[in-house]
């Protein structure tokens, strides 16, 4: 599906700032698809994994320690039980975000009726990041407890409904980002998990997105393979496209044949650490201009034709991966480049 502009400028979820109100209204206006911000500094219940885990059967969540685990040592069945009666009721709204948990949404949500648009973005946790960081007692990875994978994709794809009700009450538009780090180490020995399951998993999420009325994206901050993801019904492939735009190049094949289902492209063409003192806009057009025509050159070496034109109406702009880790005068910075390096791929 093309936007209505080139190189549309969004934002990937979390910021180093511990207030919202500021942020939220700075953001709103600084790109075309705002995003509302996770703030794990504000305090760790806004950290990306602990932030989606609560009703979660058996989650423990430590602030103390700051660790969110799950305890398996006991019996289960009352907390499942309790977990599956509410999704077979499609009782969405018990899949809410608190604002304990996320006080940026519902600042960015007030942000957003009093601006006017037509698009914003949402982000949950993918289900493999989730449940390859989140522990249980033994500190066994909750994604190869049978009991614990199912409610974990539920939780994932009822939460990132539940956004986009919220969001469509503000903008008609709605994009929800599933950000999926931990993707960078499939095809090593640290996921055992197949094509199919992955490929399962995420579609149940981006299935929920789609029956809501929204599109669904993929965020992955590092390198991976590629064609699993474009395999999948995500709407956007978000990729860090400051450090593996060219790796992209290697799928011609995979990248004709997500274009021709409708599939977008988000470049993190910003770079989200200090880096971002050293590139200006038109270094990083320029920068993202040559990837697309590497990825052109390379797909008609190998008989697939991928115009770079193509692109411009398919593509969406963000920093390279979230800011959270970094400081605000990184992030303050890289938003600004953002909606600069977005200016200038605009005007051609």
């Amino acid at each position: 599906m093309p936007f209505a502009q080139p190189f549309v400028t969004t934002l990937i979820g979390s910021f180093p700032h511990t207030d919202s109100t500021d942020l939220c209204s700075r953001l709103v206006n600084a790109v075309q698809i705002p995003a509302w911000p996770q703030l794990p500094r504000r305090t760790f219940r806004e950290n990306m994994y602990t932030q989606y885990s609560a009703g979660l059967p058996g989650i423990i969540v430590d602030d103390a320690h700051q660790k969110v685990t799950f305890d398996t040592s006991g019996d289960l069945s009352p907390a499942l039980e309790e977990f599956y009666g509410r999704y077979l009721a499609d009782d969405v709204d018990s899949f809410a975000l608190s604002r304990d948990y996320a006080a940026g949404f519902y600042t960015m949500l007030d942000a957003l009726r009093s601006t006017s648009g037509e698009w914003v973005k949402g982000h949950v946790t993918g289900p493999i990041s989730f449940g390859l960081t989140v522990v249980d007692q033994d500190l066994r990875s909750s994604l190869y407890n049978e009991q614990l994978a199912d409610p974990i994709v539920k939780q994932m794809a009822f939460n990132a409904r539940w956004q986009v009700r919220q969001l469509k009450q503000a903008r008609s538009n709605v994009i929800i980002f599933v950000d999926e780090p931990y993707m960078a180490s499939f095809g090593s020995a640290f996921i055992s998990l197949s094509r199919e399951q992955v490929i399962t998993m995420l579609n149940e999420v981006f299935d929920a997105i789609h029956a809501e009325g929204a599109l669904a994206g993929v965020h992955c901050c590092g390198n991976t393979d590629w064609s699993v993801l474009m395999e999948t019904s995500v709407d956007i492939l978000n990729l860090d496209a400051y450090e593996y735009l060219e790796n992209l190049a290697l799928y011609p094949i995979e990248v004709r044949a997500f274009l021709d289902r409708g599939g977008n492209l988000a470049w993190g063409i910003i770079p989200n650490n200090d880096m971002i003192f050293n590139v200006t806009p038109e270094q990083l057009t320029q920068r993202l201009r040559d990837g697309l025509q590497l990825i052109s050159d390379k797909a008609r070496g190998r008989g697939v034709s991928i115009g770079v034109e193509e692109f411009a109406y398919r593509s969406l702009i963000t920093t390279a991966c979230g800011l959270g880790p970094t400081t605000i005068e990184i992030a303050d910075r890289a938003v600004e480049t953002l909606t600069q390096t977005g200016n200038t791929l605009q005007r051609g």
